[in-house]
């Protein structure tokens, strides 16, 4: 199973030497011949930036147009903030590079970036759940083996402009790329998987995410696996063999003449879970057969989906090159991700409490599997703030009805319900009769989380309760972790 990859570049791309430039990514010269524009004076850019809000000092700001919005409208403000060039459609006051479109520029940069990074090898991942903390483990891991070298998307960069703006910051001398791709509607994977051309391609897990618009599983799987398409040749396409939609996806990554990973508890699998046991702080200590060799090593993530999220990110960097050793090394010390797991330690009656934090995102998948993650969690009392699921479309009632028997199971006593689609869960909840529920619990439903951020300080919180914050984005209740963290920190 250990597959070195080639890496087959595209075609040559001039470089500018950097032994004299070592903080520059991009010299106006290189902008100009990727794009096509012509650059009103020579500058050096340390970075790229979309967002004005966001520039820092020595960034290259790309000046896009959208529906709504024109970048145009903010380059005052990205010099400002320290800009020292600008991607304009226009002529400004400004350096700038100007093209005749700047969302196609920005396309050509991310490829000339991609293309001109000879040695970088490049993984694309997508799923229903668990993008963005595998993306981040696998970073870990091969940042850690490369010393520095490993570049990936910031955030939640995984959209049409995510993706391209992702691959545009990549440095010449990076020895792996980590990219994350995200959709909502069918169709949009394709193009992603395009910009980047991964050597190899992840798919975490297949979930009822985005049913609303894409309106079955079989069609989740059909849309992730696209990330195949983009694939260049020999290139390994890695999918979790637990998965209902396994063999739909190992045909779809076939046809695109991919060499095929799984990975998961299944016996099939390629990378698989032989032995998981309690590690200390929360985490697990995992024994897996990787068919040639086995390995064991410590992930500091708590939560049994974790357990299996290891092995694929094990299976990426085994067949990106990188070093098993050091991946372990980097799984046992990698703590949660604001709003996607981040843990806090904060004030309370009596002591502290464990405040967890994943606000960022939710689905049923998700929600189960987090709530099975506060099951295990020692406490006192174990508290519950959960903020509507969206984009479920017909399924959102009964999808949000069927968190019961998992908030009964992890052993919730107090319940904060937030957003309109928890109507539904709330009236299930109110059915103290419900033999699945167990004995019944005490909640609450609001509309936002200025309500919640209320009603979690009259439930109180006592020394040893344990709270987990989750929802979609959209609902807000990062607003009421950070409350608690600004106002309650022990």
């Amino acid at each position: 199973m250990n597959m070195p990859l080639a890496h087959p570049m595209l075609h040559q791309w001039p470089v500018t030497p950097r032994d004299a430039l070592p903080l520059a990514l991009w010299t106006a010269a290189e902008i100009a011949a990727a794009t096509g524009g012509t650059a009103s004076a020579d500058f050096q850019a340390s970075g790229a930036e979309m967002d004005s809000r966001d520039v820092k000092s020595g960034d290259l700001f790309i000046a896009l147009k959208g529906e709504a919005m024109d970048g145009h409208r903010f380059i005052p403000q990205a010099f400002e903030k320290g800009a020292v060039a600008a991607i304009v459609d226009r002529p400004v006051d400004y350096p700038h590079v100007l093209v005749a479109d700047t969302t196609q520029a920005l396309h050509d940069l991310a490829h000339a970036a991609r293309d001109r990074a000879i040695e970088a090898v490049r993984i694309g991942i997508t799923g229903s759940v668990g993008k963005t903390g595998m993306k981040e483990a696998i970073f870990a891991c091969l940042d850690r083996a490369s010393r520095g070298a490993a570049h990936r998307s910031v955030r939640s960069y995984n959209n049409h402009v995510g993706v391209p703006l992702s691959l545009a910051r990549m440095p010449v001398r990076a020895k792996f790329g980590v990219f994350e791709m995200g959709m909502n509607h069918a169709g949009e994977i394709a193009p992603l998987a395009a910009h980047a051309r991964p050597h190899v391609a992840l798919i975490t897990t297949i979930a009822p995410a985005h049913i609303e618009n894409l309106g079955s599983l079989e069609a989740i799987a059909d849309e992730k696996s696209q990330i195949f398409t983009g694939l260049v040749e020999g290139g390994v396409a890695i999918i979790p063999a637990d998965s209902e939609w396994a063999e739909r996806m190992i045909g779809h990554a076939k046809a695109c003449g991919a060499k095929v990973v799984t990975f998961g508890r299944a016996r099939t699998a390629d990378v698989r879970l032989l032995d998981a046991i309690p590690a200390a702080g929360g985490g697990s200590l995992v024994t897996a057969d990787l068919g040639d060799r086995r390995i064991c090593y410590t992930i500091a993530e708590p939560g049994e989906h974790w357990i299996v999220n290891s092995l694929g990110v094990m299976a990426a960097v085994r067949a990106a090159g990188g070093d098993l050793a050091s991946a372990g090394l980097a799984l046992a010390e990698m703590g949660g991700l604001k709003g996607r797991g981040a843990r806090h330690t904060i004030a309370a009656k009596g002591g502290t409490a464990l405040l967890i934090d994943e606000s960022y995102n939710a689905n049923p998948a998700s929600m189960r599997a987090t709530l099975k993650a506060l099951a295990a969690t020692p406490a006192a009392r174990r508290l519950a703030v959960l903020g509507s699921m969206k984009e479920l479309g017909d399924f959102a009632d009964a999808f949000h009805r069927q968190l019961a028997e998992p908030i009964a199971e992890a052993g919730v006593t107090h319940a904060i319900l937030v957003g309109p689609e928890m109507a539904a869960l709330a009236e299930e909840l109110g059915k103290a009769a419900t033999p699945s529920l167990g004995k019944p619990l005490t909640f609450a439903h609001c509309e936002g989380p200025a309500e919640a951020i209320v009603l979690l300080g009259q439930f109180g919180l006592a020394h040893g309760d344990a709270v987990l914050v989750k929802g979609s984005n959209s609902v807000g209740l990062g607003r009421l972790v950070s409350h608690f963290i600004e106002n309650a920190r022990a």
